[in-house]
Formats: C-alpha cells, sequence, structure tokens
C-alpha cells in the first residue's frame, strides 16, 4: 500500500510518535486525527486545516463507540486505521503510589477502546478497494518487564488480538498489521531508559512497514529482542525485567 491519497484514522496524533505520523502523512492524504486534548487539536487543525479531529477520551469505550459512528458516516470508506494511543502508568502493585482506578484507563484506553473503533470502522474499511488496520504494539508484548504489570498485559493481549483478526478478515480487502516499538522518546518515557530512538525515526519505520504489507514487524532493538526470545527465552526475559 502506498500512502497516497489515502483516508486515515489515527489516534493519539496530537503529540509524540502520533504527531510525527500527522507531520509525515498530511501532505499526500486525508487525515482524520482523534484526541483527547481540545487544545492540541485545534492547534493542529490551524497548522493544517485539511485535518478532521474528534475529541474522545479512548478510555471512555461508550465515547469511542459514538465516535466510531460519527467518522463512519462522514467517510464511508476508509483506507487505514492507526491504532498509536497508549497509556502507561509506571508504580507497581507494591507500591504505595499505585492505584487500582489506573487498571481500567489503561485496559480500555490500550485494548478495548482498539476492539471498538475497529468494530465501529470495520463497514467503511471493508467499503475501501484494500485497506489496513495497524496496531501499534511494543517489545512489552513479547517479553514484559517488573513495572507497568497492566500495560505489558495490554500489549501482550494486543498481539494476540491481531493475530486472531487477522484470520478473521483473511480473505477480505482488510489487512491487519503490527508495528512493534523499542523505547522511544516520547513524554511517556520522560526520564526512562537510555538509546532511545527517535519518534520521528518511529513514524517514518511505521510509514515504511505500512508500505511493505508487513504483518508483524519490528523496529531497533526489538529485531534483537524478538530473535533473542526466540533462540534463549530466560536471557531476553532476564533483559526486559528491569528495564
Amino acid at each position: 500500500m502506498k500512502l497516497l491519497n489515502k483516508t486515515i484514522v489515527l489516534t493519539g496524533g496530537t503529540s509524540g510518535i502520533g504527531r510525527q505520523l500527522v507531520e509525515q502523512l498530511v501532505s499526500d492524504n486525508q487525515l482524520i486525527v482523534l484526541g483527547r486534548d481540545a487544545q492540541k487539536l485545534s492547534t493542529l487543525k490551524k497548522k493544517w486545516p485539511s485535518i478532521i479531529t474528534f475529541q474522545v477520551d479512548l478510555a471512555d469505550v461508550d465515547q469511542v463507540h459514538l465516535i466510531a459512528q460519527s467518522i463512519a458516516s462522514a467517510k464511508p470508506e476508509i483506507d487505514l486505521l492507526i491504532n498509536n494511543a497508549a497509556a502507561q502508568f509506571m508504580p507497581k502493585f507494591t507500591d504505595e503510589a499505585f492505584t487500582f482506578d489506573t487498571v481500567k484507563t489503561e485496559v480500555d484506553t490500550n485494548f478495548t477502546s482498539i476492539c471498538a473503533l475497529i468494530h465501529g470502522l470495520l463497514p467503511a474499511l471493508l467499503a475501501s478497494e484494500s485497506s489496513r488496520v495497524i496496531n501499534i504494539n511494543s517489545a512489552l508484548g513479547l517479553v514484559p518487564k517488573a513495572s507497568s504489570a497492566v500495560y505489558c498485559a495490554t500489549k501482550g493481549a494486543l498481539n494476540i488480538f491481531s493475530q486472531s483478526l487477522r484470520y478473521q478478515l483473511e480473505g477480505s480487502v482488510v489487512a491487519v498489521q503490527q508495528a512493534f516499538l523499542p523505547l522511544v522518546d516520547t513524554a511517556m518515557t520522560k526520564g526512562r531508559g537510555k538509546n532511545k530512538i527517535s519518534s520521528s525515526v518511529a513514524a517514518a519505520e511505521i510509514i515504511a512497514g505500512i508500505e511493505k504489507s508487513e504483518d508483524d514487524f519490528d523496529i531497533g532493538a526489538t529485531r534483537f529482542l524478538r530473535v533473542l526470545n526466540a533462540l534463549a527465552p530466560f536471557a531476553a526475559r532476564k533483559l526486559l525485567k528491569a528495564s
């Protein structure tokens, strides 16, 4: 798929990797950007008036259902859905700072809302001549770490869901892809980790993977992790545990 003159729905397009995806795709495509922050969406719209924006909290699945219906009504044919947005909370269950409310926020933002968007937009994706769903995943969907247990679990669930959905849509015009990211330099990862890749590089690699029609593709150090996990899973778990 060449990303040219496509109708693209993107979640989390106001910052980080999502903003870079907007930068790199907006000149040649029709973008529909979903975000939680109304002011950031307004800023995006002012810079690129062609962008269609929807304010939505992905942790509120009822909102997501309504937004999906609105998008499908406005755009009966959609070529690409990029599920990019995610939430991550660092405290462990054993930490005083941990609050149970964050579990639902992470699960709904990182997984349930994706299911809701795909379900709601599927008729429009099926109406396209050739369309894609790409779920932006993480190396933590392959091998977890000690902190962010719920985040790791949602990414693992997203991995299995994506594979199963691919089976369900086999033979249709809709392909399902995943991009597995290493640690990327964004607001979410501020103050954590080393050797991060930039959000602009991550966005460029995501676009390249979409255009190459790769089902599941690894970016940066995730390539090494996948090989290590296949050959020596104990070593991969030890490496990621304290990351």
